[in-house]
């Protein structure tokens, strides 16, 4: 039965674990908020892989539109494999990892202290090589994760964007959405049934094409994502 499998599970602790992020992770965005007024930085660097990479993309979007910060992708191997790491100036140099463990996501961020740039990290593990590197931790609490394709991660990913956009913009009424959003999610996660009838017109099918645009753009790359891994 497909209840009983990691996949499934995992999607249905999504509210539980939006809920723990909203909880415990305000202050931390906060906190980073705060540190990047005081150093007046204005471009951001993030180094993700897979799932992590679209929750960067997502952020791209919403820390440009909402907080006029410029944000881009590092590239990894300009540090790991060519050695040949760029300046970062006055730059927030942010990791998003799972697992906090990847090498070449630590690497960059570890590059970023040596230049003396602000960093940070969204991991579910603060105690990883990545969460230890980085000045500022954002925790996903997601628990485990055993299912080969990221669910609860790559929401609580966002989450952990969209607190630091609030804490930034200071919009009670962004906070407020934020909060709402795992009852939201709960909503959403009772039209499986419904969900689940209508997928079954495309079970054999050998190719698709996922479109999205703005703020959907990251989870069009994700849902792309998963129809390949599953």
């Amino acid at each position: 039965m497909i209840e009983q499998t990691y996949l499934y599970r995992e999607i249905h602790e999504q509210p539980a674990v939006l809920s723990e992020v909203l909880r415990h992770e305000q202050g931390a965005a906060e906190q980073l908020a705060a540190e990047l007024r005081r150093r007046g930085v204005d471009q951001v660097v993030i180094a993700a892989r897979g799932t992590s990479d679209n929750a960067a993309r997502y952020a791209q979007y919403l820390l440009g539109a909402t907080n006029g910060l410029s944000v881009s992708l590092a590239t990894p191997s300009l540090f790991t494999i060519y050695r040949r790491p760029p300046r970062f100036g006055n730059a927030l140099v942010m990791g998003i990892s799972q697992s906090g463990k990847s090498p070449d996501i630590v690497e960059v961020v570890a590059e970023g202290r040596r230049q003396g740039a602000l960093t940070a990290a969204i991991t579910n593990f603060p105690e990883s090589d990545l969460g230890r590197t980085a000045d500022v931790v954002l925790r996903l609490h997601a628990g485990e994760e055993r299912s080969v394709a990221a669910t609860k991660t790559y929401t609580s990913e966002l989450m952990a964007i969209a607190l630091l956009s609030a804490a930034l913009s200071g919009d009670a009424g962004m906070l407020a959405a934020l909060r709402a959003l795992p009852e939201a999610v709960q909503r959403t996660l009772a039209l499986f049934p419904e969900a689940l009838r209508f997928a079954e017109r495309y079970r054999y099918m050998r190719a698709g094409v996922v479109i999205g645009r703005g703020f959907n753009y990251a989870t069009a790359y994700e849902l792309a994502l998963k129809l390949k891994e599953l």
